[in-house]
């Protein structure tokens, strides 16, 4: 079985050979640990593309302050200004390019990145191919302050229904990209919820977010696609709305969740999960067999040798490296 279709049998609840797994290379966990991380990945195969050796990244000097702390200022393509305190980690909008709703009416998208075209293992359909089409909620309040948006939403302004709208057609851009490329699914996020409740009602949630990304999914689903959606914090109440609008599957942040009741409502709606060991706290705090014990109980509890999810792997900031050798090496033995 290829790794392209070990995942689409997983993604699926199809049994597949054995559990994928997924790749994000952090530039954090390089910075921290160097060839080391590189080498324990060259043991354990991904499905999603081939492994690569990152050089471990050098932060020039201007990044630092006098105290010989990490702090940086970037401005990025839509005109945010970020502000970063740990490397390789997302900062914080520190300047707001449409603060001022007047703005708004004469704001413009960027325009998209260029198409860098895939390596020729994932082109030729060994590898399970994932593109990115953005995001819609956490890219309007890195261009306006987030209590603004909410108060913006249940306001019903109207110039907050225009940045959604051009926000989407950026993304809608993006899926249509993907769709023509040959991709098998695409990946979408936007974080709801704090881990105890989400940011919003669920029905401010179905009367804003839903129509839009349900008509921005809705190509993709027709074109077979699956539609992969991250979300950190609590979004339980809208995992039924996120089926119905064509989401195959759901990278969400375990540790908030009862992990078997999560896995119950997930295989009954057949939203498949990646698993993303807890990093808050296991991963930075806990032992090797802290981890060990973890990744076996959620490989367990999800059924993921029956299909249903994948591991995902990502180096944060902060991580011993015995745990990530525990992580890496628990799942090459159970996998």
């Amino acid at each position: 079985m290829t790794s392209r279709e070990r995942v689409c049998r997983s993604m699926h609840f199809k049994n597949p050979d054995r559990i994928p797994v997924q790749y994000y290379y952090c530039p954090v966990g390089y910075y921290e640990h160097g060839d080391k991380l590189n080498d324990l990945y060259a043991g354990l195969k991904g499905d999603f593309a081939p492994i690569v050796r990152v050089k471990p990244p050098a932060p020039p000097a201007s990044d630092f302050d006098a105290e010989g702390k990490y702090h940086a200022f970037k401005k990025d393509e839509w005109g945010v200004l970020w502000e970063y305190r740990i490397y390789g980690v997302t900062g914080i909008p520190k300047e707001y390019p449409l603060a001022d709703p007047d703005r708004i009416a004469s704001f413009t998208t960027p325009p998209l990145p260029a198409i860098v075209p895939p390596p020729a293992q994932i082109s030729g359909n060994s590898f399970y191919r994932l593109e990115g089409c953005g995001s819609l909620y956490e890219r309007m309040i890195a261009l306006r302050p987030e209590a603004d948006v909410l108060c913006d939403i249940i306001s019903d302004e109207p110039y907050i229904h225009k940045l959604a709208d051009s926000i989407i057609g950026y993304d809608a851009a993006l899926v249509e990209r993907a769709i023509a490329s040959g991709a098998d699914g695409i990946a979408f996020g936007d974080d709801y919820g704090t881990e105890r409740a989400m940011l919003m009602s669920p029905a401010l949630w179905r009367s804003f977010f839903k129509p839009l990304l349900s008509a921005l999914f809705k190509p993709a689903v027709e074109a077979g696609l699956d539609i992969h959606f991250h979300s950190c914090g609590y979004i339980w109440d809208i995992l039924s709305d996120f089926a119905e609008i064509g989401i195959t599957s759901i990278w969400p942040q375990l540790p908030i969740y009862d992990m078997g009741c999560l896995a119950a409502r997930c295989r009954e709606l057949r939203l498949a999960v990646a698993i993303h060991t807890d990093r808050a706290r296991t991963m930075t705090y806990g032992s090797p067999s802290d981890v060990r014990e973890l990744v076996l109980r959620e490989c367990e509890t999800f059924k993921l040798h029956d299909g249903g999810g994948w591991f995902y792997i990502e180096a944060d900031n902060g991580f011993p490296f015995a745990n990530l050798a525990a992580l890496v090496n628990t799942i090459k033995e159970i996998r």
